[in-house]
């Protein structure tokens, strides 16, 4: 049996037309949604969601295209655009019972998550990004030698076809060089768990990379409109990210101000999987976003 989020309920939530999300769904309190990143499931918040519950109803799912979710296809170019999933993340929390609710998501996750706070400012009540750069600008920073180190976000932007074959051919070799290299603690990430998301990625190479073709197209092109509407996040917004920014050669806390008018943002000294390489310090920042 594969792990779960212990003492969580699952339950599979329809958010859209043959769309139906896989969720953990833990604690009583005010409702805060955390979505996962890549290559993970929900099950990357297991230890900060188990310490949230205690006062705050948790709700982990799998986004479209990952984990157990249902993975459609993409059609039109729009399936798995940060605004398409932004909308199922909303769906899911009112389906739930929660109308508004807080938001915190990790690398993929977090794209989605600030996609949802500008679209549906209503209903996010505080937001938090770990460990990434808005799409816009995630792509405005990276350029010579040291863009090396996203050169997946590069093969996956490429046209239908060539991608999925590739991955496809070796996906735990692919997917296991991410949570190989981006954690600075091997320890954090069990054996069992990283089987869990091996299998899981290896289940959804079309759908991951559509997610990922999608940052290198519509997603550009709806931050780009927001940002020449002046659209900005009016929620108080909590970014926590590694250092490395200096490595990339730009300002990690100017590019955000861009985006958020009540803004904290703060460095972490664990690598990319901070929720499970130092659930504490992502606990407190939560908890300290969720008082403002």
């Amino acid at each position: 049996m594969e792990p779960r989020i212990s003492g969580f309920d699952y339950q599979r939530v329809p958010v859209a037309e043959g769309v139906a999300l896989n969720a953990a769904v833990g604690g009583s309190g005010s409702p805060l949604v955390l979505l996962h990143g890549f290559p993970q499931t929900h099950l990357m918040w297991r230890h900060v969601a188990a310490d949230l519950a205690a006062d705050h109803t948790v709700i982990c799912p799998d986004l479209r295209g990952y984990g157990d979710s249902d993975k459609p296809a993409d059609t039109d170019g729009r399936a798995y655009a940060k605004r398409t999933m932004a909308a199922d993340v909303v769906a899911l929390a009112a389906a739930l019972g929660h109308d508004r609710f807080a938001l915190a998501g990790h690398d993929r996750g977090a794209l989605v998550a600030i996609r949802a706070g500008l679209d549906h400012p209503g209903a996010v009540t505080h937001l938090a990004s770990l460990d990434v750069l808005p799409t816009l600008d995630m792509w405005d920073v990276m350029h010579g030698v040291s863009a090396s180190v996203g050169f997946h976000l590069y093969l996956m932007a490429q046209r239908p076809g060539l991608p999925e074959a590739l991955i496809g051919a070796e996906p735990d070799v692919f997917f296991g060089h991410f949570l190989d290299v981006w954690a600075r603690d091997p320890e954090a990430i069990p054996a069992p768990v990283r089987a869990a998301y091996l299998r899981a990625s290896r289940e959804a190479v079309p759908s991951i990379v559509a997610d990922y073709r999608a940052s290198a197209g519509v997603d550009v092109a709806d931050d780009e409109a927001d940002r020449a509407a002046g659209r900005t996040l009016s929620m108080p917004v909590t970014v926590l990210q590694q250092d490395w920014g200096s490595e990339l050669g730009f300002d990690a806390l100017s590019r955000w101000r861009e985006w958020a008018r009540d803004l904290h943002h703060a460095t972490v000294s664990c690598g990319h999987f901070m929720a499970e390489e130092d659930p504490a310090e992502v606990v407190k920042a939560l908890r300290a976003l969720l008082a403002r």
